[in-house]
């Protein structure tokens, strides 16, 4: 008799064992892994070449001076093929497929476009670099990401960096404050 209770209890103690092995390997299959992505990584390499190469005139323009704005770029772009490709390639909509449906991370600022009642940003595009939407040359869509929170994020201040994670889509969403080529589904969003 105590040799059948002994083989019960190491019985039992093998499938507690099973069992706790099998959680543990569960929880670690449904973590997540995000990977670490830059942003020009999200937009085609001749995009990338020549905003890396802008006409010489908007080297020379001060932030918030009279010429740092879109209409004084298009009147350049009439006359100069420089200025036209510069201001067509901060229009790009050009995508990397590859990026649909990739669970990524990316740190960047929040341009809040809607909030709870509780003043909770809600709805919001992710853009590389603070300021983004409101200076020349502006985040072309390809660099600017659309996502949501419904839970809404406390934002203290835009000029602090977050981390986001989440499942990467291609989606254009415009809006008076700019238009986005890629969506995100967070997972997770915390300060950078």
């Amino acid at each position: 008799m105590n040799k059948l209770k002994i083989k019960r209890d190491i019985f039992a103690r093998a499938l507690a064992c099973i069992a706790a092995l099998l959680f543990c390997a569960n929880a670690f299959a449904d973590k997540k892994e995000f990977v670490e992505i830059e942003w020009i990584e999200l937009m085609p390499k001749e995009d990338l070449a020549v905003l890396l190469d802008p006409p010489e005139f908007l080297l020379n323009i001060q932030d918030g001076a009279a010429d740092d704005n879109m209409e004084k770029l298009a009147e350049k772009s009439a006359i100069d093929e420089k200025a036209k490709r510069f201001n067509e390639v901060l229009k790009s909509e050009k995508i990397i497929p590859a990026f649909d449906g990739r669970d990524i991370r990316i740190p960047g600022f929040i341009v809040p476009l809607s909030n709870n009642e509780d003043r909770k940003v809600t709805e919001f595009f992710i853009v590389p670099y603070f300021g983004a939407c409101l200076h020349l040359p502006p985040p072309p869509p390809n660099q600017i990401i659309f996502a949501r929170w419904p839970e809404g994020i406390t934002v203290e201040s835009l000029s602090v960096p977050m981390l986001f994670e989440g499942k990467m889509y291609i989606e254009t969403v415009a809006n008076d404050m700019g238009t986005s080529a890629y969506g995100l589904t967070l997972d997770n969003v915390q300060p950078y």
